[in-house]
């Protein structure tokens, strides 16, 4: 026991991949004088843990939810108006945005997603056809960026500008190309932005990912002019994603807002393109083998 390593005072976490194997070390640990626990359901189980969390809803809404995948650093969200809910970035493990629409005593009538993302799979087109509802996706990410081969799901387009229905509030569609081609945004009136991956709190969404990274990067940066231009600094910004610990606020919510990350996050302090451009490829990590 003592080349273990483990100290007898304190509790023990014993996780394998599906809880099965850890079971037998926690009794065997046990047996030596130590505290220990099997994490049930083990690291499968981790990763489909989705943790709600409420943020204050903006004005015409009821309710904004923030869903965190803790296992990979995604964020979803629902957002509620009237008794009508707006499920946005849902994963497979879907089964969390039902439960928050459910006790609210509401009901589904959009999903959408702020992007075709490359970490995980949307739950966005099986969920829309259970429940027949529609599910938005801007057209140009219904489109192999590589070969340019159409997707085979059904999807209600989406565009720069027009507002979705929900309930007695609507929410508005700002387009912003770069992390993908169809990458969007999705401001509920001035206080809040589900922002995708195209503004994190610490970061920006890759531009590189379909090969196009100089043309993807001008796009980026385009956007980001426009953003400070138009978006007010009270806005408050909730990504699809984060890295650290640090960019939690109060409650463990990730979010800022806009007037923050223009002082604090990096890919906001450049004065021009080619300064953003040169930071761009200094930062941009090995390209992911199993992306396309």
């Amino acid at each position: 026991p003592a080349e273990i390593g483990l100290e007898r005072e304190r509790p023990v976490a014993v996780v394998c991949a599906h809880g099965n194997s850890s079971k037998q070390v926690t009794t065997w640990l046990n047996r030596q004088g130590y505290r220990a626990r099997s994490v049930a359901g083990g690291m499968a189980r981790w990763g489909t843990l989705i943790v709600p969390r409420e943020l204050a809803p903006p004005a015409g809404f009821d309710r904004l939810v923030q869903l965190d995948r803790l296992a990979n650093g995604a964020l979803g969200y629902v957002a509620i108006s009237g008794g009508k809910a707006l499920l946005v970035d849902a994963p497979r493990w879907s089964d969390p945005y039902l439960e928050v629409v459910e006790a609210a005593g509401a009901r589904v009538v959009a999903i959408a997603d702020t992007h075709c993302h490359a970490d995980y799979l949307s739950g966005g087109p099986a969920l829309a056809r259970r429940l027949g509802v529609p599910y938005h996706l801007h057209p140009e990410d219904a489109v192999d960026p590589y070969e340019g081969r159409p997707a085979k799901i059904e999807f209600a387009p989406l565009t720069d500008g027009p507002r979705l229905a929900i309930g007695d509030a609507s929410v508005e569609v700002l387009h912003t190309p770069g992390h993908t081609a169809g990458s969007v945004c999705f401001r509920l009136g001035r206080e809040a932005l589900l922002a995708g991956d195209f503004l994190f709190v610490g970061s920006l969404g890759r531009p590189d990912l379909a090969g196009r990274r100089a043309e993807w990067t001008g796009l980026r940066w385009r956007g980001l002019e426009r953003a400070r231009a138009e978006w007010p600094e009270s806005l408050q910004s909730l990504p699809a994603h984060y890295a650290e610990g640090r960019e939690r606020r109060a409650g463990h919510a990730v979010a800022a807002p806009v007037g923050e990350l223009k002082r604090s996050n990096p890919g906001l302090a450049h004065a021009d393109e080619a300064s953003f451009t040169t930071w761009v490829a200094a930062r941009c990590a090995s390209f992911p083998g199993v992306y396309r």
